[in-house]
């Protein structure tokens, strides 16, 4: 059991919602807007090739909650609630004696204020279901265990933290997890939005665009300012609640994870901001540091999602439940790479009924097109969709799928994905290959093709 004097580390997450990853400099963006989450990439370990297993909000968070898919919580899109009685991570931590806390949105209940049976078993609750709803960017209103609203003064993302501040220096000597929610860098969906501090959005109007949104559009010139400017703010938010854990002596020995739950697109892989398979969806930003982490440097290995759980776990010397499906990094940054995979798996819902695995070189997905993503979890019956070659084409702007020249890639990537749908506990469905069309100059050898 955990103790008062215990060596056992503190817990933090700090999740933000529909954060690229190349909003960081460590992933070569220009702009400074993250040098806390940068140095907390140096100091401790930068898990470089970071994904989410759903770009959806309630999906992904359902698995960050428990190390499984989000056909296996059941939350396989938005407005499903987290099935009663389902081990979160709370729940592994309370059985140790940690005290546990959640500040901030939620998206896993039935609506708003969040009843105590819903709360995944945090001791601590001073949250919201759909934050983008109860508040705005500065009208903080979330809601006590007890159901009871509460309005919290200053910008949205400094309201937040400041109440996680508050909860870290009244536990400070007792072993804490913490699980911080921001709603930003998510757009405000009655204006359709991203509504940056005042000041910030004029800041970075105009300035650096990713490849792929200067070439594709979307909403890009309409909202990157503004999105650029609230993750400046995100950032000295977490440069903050770091400076709170110095001050209270509690850094050496808390771990601390910034990630996200999926990226944004800008309205150029369909009508919204996610739900597609490209990396402006899936890919996200995400670092640890504390005890175990610190000096970890770069992991290369591609890591999910549904990996971050066991990792807290195994960080804090809790035994990993043998249910979860994602496995802890922390074995990678001891050099025992044997065995991990060579590609991160992805469902997709809403938009539609779909699939993908990405491996270091190759996109590969799949669509049912008889399913629907609001309706159906999962479909017997896929057909091939995309192949991106991220060697020559990073930003995914050129479909592969059906050349001649890449069949023997799509054979691979195909066994890839059924594979994981099989270990995920979904039924091996069959996939319909694309039709052929002609290769031109096109190449593809026998050894690139398991790259």
């Amino acid at each position: 059991m955990a103790t008062g004097d215990s060596k056992q580390p503190n817990v933090i997450v700090f999740f933000t919602d529909q954060q690229r990853w190349d909003t960081a400099g460590i992933h070569g963006n220009p702009l400074n807007l993250m040098p806390n989450f940068d140095r907390m990439a140096q100091r401790g370990t930068s898990l470089y090739n970071s994904f989410t297993c759903q770009p959806v909000c309630a999906p992904a968070r359902s698995s960050l909650q428990t190390g499984w898919y989000a056909t296996r919580t059941g939350v396989f899109r938005n407005g499903i609630a987290l099935p009663s009685g389902t081990q979160t991570l709370a729940h592994r931590f309370r059985q140790v004696g940690y005290h546990t806390a959640y500040v901030g949105k939620w998206h896993l209940a039935d609506g708003d204020p969040v009843p105590r049976h819903q709360q995944g078993s945090y001791e601590y609750w001073l949250g919201a279901n759909l934050l983008e709803f109860t508040s705005q960017p500065y009208n903080t209103i979330l809601y006590d265990r007890e159901c009871q609203a509460v309005k919290l003064p200053g910008y949205r993302v400094d309201a937040l933290t400041d109440a996680a501040i508050r909860y870290v220096d009244a536990h400070k000597d007792h072993p804490f997890y913490l699980f911080l929610s921001t709603l930003e860098p998510h757009h405000q969906n009655h204006i359709d939005d991203y509504v940056a501090p005042d000041g910030y959005r004029e800041r970075y109007t105009g300035r650096w665009i990713p490849p792929d949104l200067a070439a594709l559009g979307g909403s890009t010139h309409q909202h990157l300012g503004g999105y650029y400017g609230i993750i400046k703010r995100i950032d000295e938010a977490l440069g903050r609640l770091l400076d709170a854990l110095r001050s209270l002596g509690l850094l050496e020995n808390t771990v601390v994870l910034f990630t996200s739950d999926h990226g944004c697109h800008f309205k150029t892989r369909n009508d919204e901001y996610k739900r597609s398979c490209h990396d402006s969806s899936i890919r996200v930003p995400t670092a640890l540091q504390g005890p175990g982490f610190d000096g970890g440097g770069r992991v290369r290995q591609l890591v999910s999602l549904v990996d971050l759980p066991p990792t807290l776990l195994d960080a804090a010397g809790l035994p990993i439940p043998g249910d979860m499906q994602g496995r802890s990094i922390l074995p990678l940054l001891r050099g025992e790479t044997d065995g991990w995979p060579e590609e991160v798996f992805v469902q997709i819902s809403e938009s539609q009924v779909g699939r993908a695995v990405r491996t270091r070189r190759w996109k590969y997905g799949v669509t049912a097109p008889e399913k629907d993503g609001w309706r159906d979890s999962e479909s017997d019956h896929y057909v091939e969709e995309y192949l991106y070659d991220l060697r020559t084409d990073p930003y995914e702007l050129t479909n592969l799928i059906g050349l001649e020249s890449h069949q023997e890639v799509a054979s691979v990537m195909r066994e890839r994905l059924l594979r994981r749908m099989v270990e995920a506990g979904e039924v091996e469905p069959t996939i319909e290959p694309a039709p052929a069309r002609a290769s031109g100059q096109r190449r593809v050898s026998h050894e690139e093709a398991y790259t």
